[in-house]
């Protein structure tokens, strides 16, 4: 590994060796993927850290590419020492609002660890409901170790589910825009109207509705 990424990585965990020196040992990361699409649910994914994470390329899922994204997911499901995820369907985000959804995908996420974490580095703000000691990070995933972990097991996992959606609802060309209001996907909402994994309440889509 090149020194320049090592040194990279090694600032990437500035939050998780605090936390060890601390004495704390099981550090979790959480983050989302899918707050901002018109269809699909919102995915949050829980990653536990008990040592450095040395994985070359590591980072915000937002700043990989959707290739290196899949062999970073399979790196650190081998070698975090735990990892979950909490998926939260449309018609939850309708029932609650993308907010609530959002908190309930991470709580969901977090009561599916095989290992109980001492302390939760959250993606931007505090989440409610859980009797762990946390930290908010904002724009986590590009600061810390476990949140960028996170980041990149949560936009995997949501990616492969709209990928199966696209099979189920091929005119919406979900396996590339992902859900997103992309101009192909706006158009064929307009074409087509909303289908069933589509977000009823969320501007794009309620105009479709007739």
């Amino acid at each position: 590994m090149p020194d320049r990424e090592l040194e990279r990585l090694l600032r990437l965990h500035v939050y998780e060796r605090a936390l060890w020196r601390d004495g704390i040992e099981l550090v979790a990361g959480i983050d989302e993927a899918g707050r901002g699409p018109l269809a699909g649910p919102v995915v949050a994914a829980a990653v536990i850290l008990k040592e450095q994470l040395l994985i070359s390329g590591l980072n915000d899922s937002k700043v990989v590419s959707p290739l290196n994204r899949q062999v970073l997911a399979r790196e650190i499901k081998l070698k975090a020492a735990a990892w979950a995820v909490g998926v939260i369907p449309v018609g939850l985000i309708e029932r609650h609002n993308i907010l609530q959804a959002t908190y309930m995908a991470m709580r969901a996420a977090m009561n599916r660890l095989q290992l109980r974490p001492e302390h939760v580095l959250v993606d931007g703000w505090a989440l409610p409901g859980i009797p762990i000691e946390q930290t908010a990070i904002i724009k986590g995933d590009a600061k810390s170790a476990a949140i960028a972990a996170a980041s990149i097991i949560a936009k995997t996992t949501r990616d492969a589910i709209m990928t199966y959606y696209s099979r189920l609802y091929p005119k919406y060309n979900f396996e590339q825009n992902k859900g997103y209001p992309t101009t192909d996907h706006l158009e064929a909402l307009n074409r087509f109207g909303p289908c069933f994994i589509h977000r009823r309440t969320f501007h794009g889509v309620r105009e479709n509705l007739d």
